[in-house]
C-alpha cells in the first residue's frame, strides 16, 4: 500500500510541475500568439472592407462638374 501511495505522490509532483512550466512557457508566448491573433483578424477585417467598399461607390452621387460664380465679401466703410 505503500508504494501506491508514493507512485501517488510522485505523480502528482510530476502532474504539478508540468502545469507550472507549461504556464511559464504559455506566458512567455502570449505576445507571439496575440500577434498571430490581430494578424489574422486584421487579414478577415480587410477583406470583408473590401467586399463592402464597391457597394459604397454605388450609392455616392456625382461629382459637380462646374462650379457657381465666387462670393465676394462687401467692401467694408473705413
Amino acid at each position: 500500500m505503500q508504494k501506491v501511495f508514493n507512485l501517488l505522490g510522485a505523480t502528482a509532483f510530476l502532474m504539478s510541475g508540468a502545469m507550472a512550466v507549461g504556464s511559464a512557457v504559455l506566458y512567455t508566448r502570449i505576445p507571439s500568439i496575440t500577434k498571430h491573433f490581430m494578424g489574422e483578424l486584421q487579414t478577415e477585417l480587410t477583406k470583408i472592407v473590401t467586399d463592402m467598399v464597391p457597394a459604397v461607390d454605388d450609392v455616392m452621387p456625382e461629382l459637380p462638374s462646374a462650379t457657381g460664380p465666387a462670393i465676394e465679401t462687401p467692401k467694408l466703410p473705413f
